[in-house]
C-alpha cells in the first residue's frame, strides 16, 4: 500500500499544474495519519472528512479528484497498518521540528472538526505527537491555539 501512496505521489507531482515544491510529497505522507485522527472516535462525521477535504485540498493545493484518490489510499493503509511506525519514522526523518508541531495542530484542528473533541481523539494525538518528539508542553499549546479559534469562530 506504502507503494500505491509512493506512486500517487509521483503521478501528482509529474503534472504540469503541480508545485515544483518537493517538500509537497513529504506533506501529502501525513494524509495517513490525518485520516488516523478523523476515525479515532470510532464516529466519522461529515465534518470531519469536509475539514480533513478542505485542509488537504488549501493546505497541499490539490485538485478534488487527487483528494479523493489521497484519502482513499490513506484510509486503506490506516486499515493495514500494524501500527504508526512506518508513518511516524517518514516524517520524523524529513520534518523538523515546526513542521512536526504543525502536524499536531491539524490534528486538533480536525479532532474540533464536529464541534467537540472525543477522548479517543484527544489520546490518538498525544500518542502520535510523543511518537512525533513532541514535546507536552507544544502538546498543549497547539491544543489550546486550536481550541481558542473554535471557541472564538463560535
Amino acid at each position: 500500500m506504502l507503494n500505491a501512496i509512493s506512486d500517487f505521489f509521483q503521478r501528482a507531482l509529474a503534472q504540469p499544474e503541480q508545485r515544483e515544491n518537493q517538500t509537497l510529497t513529504l506533506e501529502l505522507a501525513t494524509a495517513a495519519l490525518l485520516c488516523e485522527i478523523v476515525r479515532a472516535d470510532y464516529d466519522t462525521t461529515d465534518e470531519e472528512l469536509a475539514a480533513l477535504r478542505i485542509m488537504l485540498t488549501e493546505r497541499y493545493r490539490l485538485s478534488a479528484s487527487d483528494v479523493e484518490e489521497l484519502m482513499t489510499l490513506a484510509q486503506a493503509e490506516v486499515d493495514e497498518a500494524v501500527d504508526h511506525y512506518q508513518f511516524v519514522s517518514l516524517i520524523k526523518e524529513h520534518y523538523d521540528y515546526d513542521q512536526r508541531c504543525e502536524l499536531v495542530a491539524q490534528m486538533w484542528q480536525l479532532a474540533w472538526a464536529d464541534g467537540n473533541v472525543d477522548p479517543l481523539e484527544e489520546h490518538r494525538i498525544r500518542r502520535l505527537a510523543d511518537l512525533l518528539y513532541v514535546s507536552h508542553s507544544d502538546f498543549i499549546r497547539t491544543k489550546l491555539q486550536v481550541e481558542e479559534r473554535n471557541n472564538h469562530d463560535a
